[in-house]
């Protein structure tokens, strides 16, 4: 998949930072994405993962803010992961009306629950603050598009895995994405639950 093929505000801006064309692994998984598959996207630092996630995101939601409840969730390991990846957005966000919100620990709980429920595109979440706003019903997942993990190793410490297992028994369908360096074999769990049909793709060598 070439840039030429993204909405106009992406393709204004990947001009802008000098992008002419996908990096190898990008045009392995970008098209993929754009068709709605589920993915375990795995590649090698540098490979340009996060910067596929949102350049998804945002084509996917075409670039127009939509009612209240977020159309996309991606889960990262901590606070200073979720501002970093909101920072990648705001990059990319031009010429569009997408809400992005980081909703992480060690913010009052009370004030982000008020701020999701104001109406938010694509929310960006630690997973046990994710589900303690859930539980406290001040989030809408019924019309969520996009599942999403960045940098998913960090699953696998601190009960994380559990948190985002027990998201996708609140949402219909929707299209998983997870990202990381390798496939862990506890992965198999969630092809056996909710990302049944799920592609494998790892960078060509």
């Amino acid at each position: 998949m070439s840039f030429k093929k993204f909405i106009e505000p992406l393709r204004d801006s990947l001009e802008s930072k000098g992008f002419n064309e996908p990096l190898p692994f990008q045009k392995q998984i970008l098209s993929k994405i754009k068709g709605g598959a589920s993915m375990f996207c795995i590649a090698p630092k540098g490979s340009g993962k996060t910067t596929s996630i949102v350049l998804s995101v945002i084509q996917k939601l075409k670039g127009e803010a939509f009612e209240d409840a977020p159309r996309a969730l991606i889960f990262v390991e901590n606070k200073q992961a979720a501002l970093d990846l909101e920072l990648e957005f705001n990059a990319y966000l031009r010429g569009t009306d997408l809400r992005v919100y980081c909703a992480y620990d060690e913010k009052n709980i009370d004030h982000q629950r008020d701020e999701i429920y104001d109406g938010i595109d694509v929310v960006i979440a630690t997973p046990k603050r994710l589900n303690k706003i859930f539980y406290l019903n001040g989030i809408n997942l019924n019309e969520l598009q996009m599942f999403v993990v960045e940098d998913a190793e960090f699953l696998f410490r601190n009960h994380n895995f559990a948190e985002v297992t027990r998201t996708p028994e609140s949402i219909d369908r929707c299209q998983y994405l997870v990202f990381a360096e390798k496939f862990d074999s506890r992965f198999e769990r969630w092809q056996e639950s909710f990302m049944f049909n799920a592609q494998l793709v790892k960078l060509k060598k």
